[in-house]
């Protein structure tokens, strides 16, 4: 309180100022707003600086009372100034742009500037200097440390496959081969909020069968995980079709002609294929995962923290193709483990130089 009484009221200082020695009345202190109408006002017709007599001889006091009690004056109406925008500027594409054509194309537009086209080689402008950013004359030893970080590794290895390939004679091995010929596609889901006790029966009800017959089992499955391993099952087939090319001997015309292959699985069910390429999935399986944190609330205030599991699931598909070899491969097997048991009898020979007696 001490410091707000030190402080003189500006407003009862003015008053008893003007009071004692001009017998003026106080005008309380007013924010005027500073409008364009105002500011043409107080500038000129022709700008800031020009200005008429009467309004240089006119007293502040005398503008105040103008304004608050609509006083005419002599000046002329204010006019606002219209600040125009400046010109619109369009760019246009670099010399070496891809996008740039070689000759200048004609304007579509009325204003703005068309592509420039592409420069020659060698034709720069005056105080240029050219700059060539192609490959082949890059300076290879600063990208040497990149490209080969090692020569000594990079030899030995390249002297290896050489030998390897010298001592097979041009000849791959079986998982090579199956690899080259044959496609699969391996697929993670998302973590499920579920266990892998109720999520395990349904991996083992899918592996083995067809995508789309998969795919009919999880819609018509009154399992509460079934709804988002039927998402990740119509995402795996996508994720193959798209990426590995499986599944479209069909939309190809390739299996017009083929007759249906009737083979033997290896559970011992018969199983007839009529396109090759149709995708089935041949592993499923399922991935533990971070537990979560959740609450029970409970009677009395009380709060129990439970944690729930996550889980997910993997799918690898593959073609029938496959299974088609993988049943041929068992079937000569076991032919061949059927004839090294068959006997063999020595051949129907004479007896010949036997005698009574023992030669000794």
């Amino acid at each position: 309180m001490a410091t707000m009484g030190a402080v003189p009221q500006y407003g009862q200082l003015i008053r008893s100022i003007s009071s004692a020695r001009t017998g003026l009345t106080y005008v309380p202190r007013r924010t005027l707003a500073y409008t364009v109408p105002r500011q043409a006002s107080e500038d000129g017709p022709n700008g800031p600086n020009d200005k008429s007599e009467s309004d240089s001889k006119a007293s502040t006091l005398s503008s105040i009372k103008n304004f608050f009690f609509g006083g005419k004056s002599g000046a002329a109406k204010p006019k606002a100034r219209r600040t125009t925008a400046p010109a619109k500027r369009e760019g246009s594409l670099s010399a070496d742009s891809i996008f740039a054509e070689d000759e200048a194309s004609p304007k579509l537009v009325a204003s703005g500037r068309t592509p420039a086209a592409r420069k020659q080689a060698g034709a720069t402008e005056e105080g240029q200097e050219e700059v060539d950013y192609a490959v082949d004359r890059r300076n290879r030893e600063t990208m040497q440390a990149v490209l080969d970080p090692n020569p000594k590794a990079r030899v030995r290895w390249e002297q290896k496959m050489v030998a390897r390939e010298i001592r097979r004679r041009g000849r791959i091995s079986p998982t090579e081969l199956i690899m080259r010929t044959e496609r699969e596609s391996l697929s993670k889901s998302h973590w499920f909020k579920t266990s892998v006790k109720k999520l395990g029966p349904l991996a083992r009800q899918i592996a083995g069968k067809n995508i789309d017959d998969a795919m009919l089992q999880m819609r018509l499955s009154k399992k509460k995980a079934a709804k988002e391993v039927l998402q990740h099952l119509e995402h795996a087939k996508n994720v193959a079709v798209v990426r590995s090319g499986m599944g479209l001997g069909a939309a190809e015309g390739k299996t017009a002609n083929q007759k249906p292959v009737t083979i033997t699985l290896k559970n011992g069910e018969r199983k007839t294929i009529n396109d090759p390429t149709s995708i089935y999935i041949d592993q499923a399986w399922v991935n533990r995962g971070p537990y979560g944190y959740d609450y029970d609330h409970r009677a009395r205030g009380n709060i129990n923290l439970m944690r729930p599991p996550y889980t997910s699931l993997s799918v690898v598909l593959k073609e029938e193709q496959t299974r088609i070899r993988q049943w041929q491969n068992r079937e000569s097997e076991e032919l061949r483990k059927r004839k090294a048991k068959l006997w063999t009898p020595l051949p129907d020979r004479k007896i010949t130089a036997q005698n009574q007696f023992y030669s000794w």
